[in-house]
Order: C-alpha cells, then sequence, then structure tokens
C-alpha cells in the first residue's frame, strides 16, 4: 500500500528528520538508534523521537536485534519498501538489473560458468583490499567486503573452519527470482576474493536453494 505523501512531506519538512532520512537511504544495512546519533553528530535522545515520527508516517520499519547485546535487544531503523523515493535512490537499477538478469537466464548459464564471471571481481577487490597496510587477514577482509555490499554478515569460529552467514541480501528479491545466476555471482566473487588472499579457502557456498541464511564456509590455513 503507498504512503501517503502529505504526512510524509510534512514530516521531512524537519532539518534533523531529513538528515536521518538521507543517512538511512545510504545505509546498506539497518542503522540503530546509536548509529545514526554518531553519523550526525547528535545525542540518541534527540534522534529517537525523529525516527518514531518518521515510522509513524510509514516511511521506516524497525526490527529488533538481540544478538550479541546485553540488556535491551536494539531497534534497528531502514527504510520502508513502500516509503516514496523522493528522487534519492537510483530506482532505474534494480529495473535493469532485472531486465539483465531475464537476458542472462535466457541462455541457461552453467553456475560454474556464472561464478567464473564474478572471480575477476572478487580478486581485484581482494587485490584492492590486501594493499593496506593495515590488512587484517583474509577472513577479516572478506566480511569487510560482505558488510560494505549490505550483507549483514554474521561470523562463527570452529577450530580452522569459519562460517559466514549472510543475515541480509541485499539483492534478495532478484535472487529469489535468479539464484542460480544471483547467487552464483556471489559465490564466484569470494571464491576470487580467497584465490588472491592468503589463509582462507571456500568449502561450502550455502545458496537461498540450501539454505536461509545463506553463508559460505572457509577453511582457514
Amino acid at each position: 500500500m503507498a504512503v501517503d505523501r502529505l504526512p510524509v512531506f510534512k514530516a521531512l519538512g524537519d532539518n534533523t528528520r531529513y538528515a536521518i532520512y538521507l543517512e538511512l537511504a545510504r545505509a546498506p544495512v539497518p542503522r540503530s538508534t546509536g548509529e545514526i546519533a554518531e553519523e550526525l553528530g547528535l545525542h540518541p535522545n534527540t534522534v529517537r523521537p525523529h525516527l518514531e515520527r518518521m515510522r509513524d508516517v510509514g516511511l521506516l520499519d524497525v526490527e529488533v536485534d538481540s544478538r550479541g547485546t546485553v540488556g535491551r535487544p536494539q531497534h534497528l531503523y531502514s527504510l520502508s519498501p513502500d516509503a516514496p523515493s523522493l528522487g534519492l535512490e537510483p530506482a532505474s537499477y534494480p529495473v535493469l538489473a532485472a531486465l539483465l538478469a531475464n537476458l542472462a537466464s535466457l541462455f541457461g548459464p552453467d553456475p560454474d560458468t556464472v561464478a567464473g564471471m564474478a572471480r575477476d571481481h572478487g580478486r581485484r577487490t581482494a587485490a584492492a583490499r590486501a594493499a593496506s597496510p593495515a590488512c587484517p587477514g583474509a577472513v577479516a577482509v572478506i566480511d569487510a567486503e560482505l558488510t560494505d555490499l549490505g550483507f549483514d554478515p554474521a561470523r562463527v569460529e570452529d577450530g580452522n573452519l569459519t562460517t559466514i552467514a549472510f543475515t541480509r541480501c541485499p539483492y534478495r528479491e532478484l535472487a529469489e527470482a535468479f539464484p542460480e545466476l544471483v547467487c552464483n555471482l556471489h559465490r564466484g566473487m569470494i571464491e576470487g576474493m580467497a584465490d588472491v588472499l592468503e589463509g582462507a579457502e571456500v568449502t561450502r557456498f550455502a545458496t537461498l536453494e540450501d539454505r536461509d541464511p545463506c553463508q559460505v564456509d572457509l577453511a582457514v590455513r
């Protein structure tokens, strides 16, 4: 259901709320009150009522996250799927991505061929990150890239095996429609990163067809 635009524009008429909206529009993953406040240089008590006002008019969704926290669970805010774009998001990109995915699927590419196309991107990404003097290691580099892409990774270590679950998929709609394309492009990217980075090898990549959330298992050397 579409959001009523009049209360939306009234809510965003406040400079602080508009700044918060911009911050959330650019964020790859949902943000807590504290994270938003820190990014904007405001006190959380200042940010909180503005978030509630935007939630009331349908601009924001909120989820509760209690993973690894002590005390009260955090509220994480993100733009509602029904929120109007207001010209801030590149609406043409999802359309183009869907058209390209439809076109690619017509040729029925082999999953390994699809993954191979993304390996070069993964290698270039890993090489750029590894060039930093403060490179933290293979697993941490892969984790950081997944974070920047918006996968909100959760990492579990068990001896020489590290599992990284993707608790959020920024491409979920396309991945559900074209799992053989999207999930294997993602797999290839991570395999390409592991090819360049010393200390990790992809032993298993679980896609949407295997489990939810998806995850990758890395053997740490």
